[in-house]
């Protein structure tokens, strides 16, 4: 993580506390999926950056402090690579075509942030409007796999480490109906995995990378499991 990073990271923790009550849970009727007439829309949001996590050292010296404490295993968690994690919704597709939905895969990455905030608001209601892209993609409803982090994830508290690095692959899936801009499936996915070895072997951490790819395994099963 960079000084700039750092910079950032405190500006994100100060706009936090605005955050409004996160969207809970919404379970996956199977039968939104078997439906010939239906056209289902699934995409992707760009994948984010893979690199360590530092959550909770909170002041800026903290995260320098912590930021140049991890810094060898910063270096070499950003050349790890996302394996077949950009072709995770064509395979989330594929499941869906066999239960007789219309799926489209959206070649683009979504961007979400680009989208209007949605009125009103309320239980199960997308907070950005989607009915746009109804049309641009001649579609009824929208499958969503926004995956907002992936690398090693170390917790702090101020600058001293509670926990050893370990691997991390955070995100959302989601299905928007167009017409009400409601959610017809919600489901948070949060993966931490440690590693069973000794994590501190720079320069390849060895131990940390299975349990890299672990989570990344781990993350794209569960995005796979409402579908199968």
């Amino acid at each position: 993580m960079t000084i700039r990073a750092v910079l950032w990271a405190a500006v994100a923790i100060v706009l936090s506390g605005c955050a409004s009550t996160p969207q809970q849970s919404v379970q996956l009727d199977q039968n939104t999926l078997i439906s010939k007439e239906s056209r289902l829309g699934v995409a992707m949001t760009a994948l984010p950056k893979i690199d360590t996590h530092l959550r909770g050292a909170d002041c800026l010296l903290c995260m320098a402090v912590a930021a140049g404490m991890n810094s060898t295993l910063t270096t070499y968690t950003q050349t790890l690579p996302y394996e077949d994690l950009p072709k995770l919704k064509n395979k989330v597709a594929e499941l869906i075509r066999k239960k007789g939905t219309n799926a489209t895969v959206i070649a683009e990455d979504l961007k979400i942030d680009a989208l209007t905030d949605f009125d009103p608001k309320g239980l199960n209601i997308a907070k950005k409007d989607f009915s746009s892209l109804k049309g641009k993609y001649n579609i009824d409803k929208l499958l969503v796999i926004d995956i907002t982090a992936i690398g090693m994830l170390r917790t702090y508290s101020a600058y001293v480490p509670t926990s050893d690095p370990k691997g991390m692959l955070e995100g959302t899936g989601y299905i928007v109906n167009l017409s009400n801009n409601t959610y017809e499936w919600y489901m948070p996915v949060s993966v931490v995995k440690s590693t069973d070895n000794n994590w501190d072997e720079p320069p390849k951490f060895p131990g940390l990378t299975n349990a890299y790819f672990e989570t990344l395994e781990i993350g794209k099963d569960s995005f796979l499991k409402p579908f199968e």
